[in-house]
């Protein structure tokens, strides 16, 4: 079974990638919003949860919200996911600069 079958299977129905490229550079798909950032932490809303990103010179190089696209550069150290009911009503970074 290739990595497409087993999360395309999923209760969700959602496909998220993240591609990691030698610790420096991070892809990533399903990105629903940005709701922090700094040069030592991202946090992102995406469709399969909130999406942590920890490491040092973080920055956003690529942010399309159309295509759900974001691309993080930096020193990569560490990924997690949590559950979006952690989210609180604060909103995103983009609609705070849009309101």
């Amino acid at each position: 079974m290739q990595l497409d079958d087993r999360i395309s299977t999923s209760t969700t129905n959602v496909i998220q990638n993240i591609i990691l490229e030698n610790r420096e550079k991070l892809n990533i798909s399903g990105v629903l919003d940005v709701l922090s950032f700094d040069d030592q932490i991202v946090i992102l809303e995406t469709e399969l949860g909130l999406l942590t990103v920890k490491g040092e010179n973080l920055r956003i190089n690529k942010l399309s919200l159309d295509s759900s696209e974001v691309t993080v550069n930096g020193e990569i150290q560490q990924l997690a996911y949590s559950e979006k009911e952690n989210l609180g009503k604060s909103g995103g970074l983009l609609n705070k600069i849009f309101k």
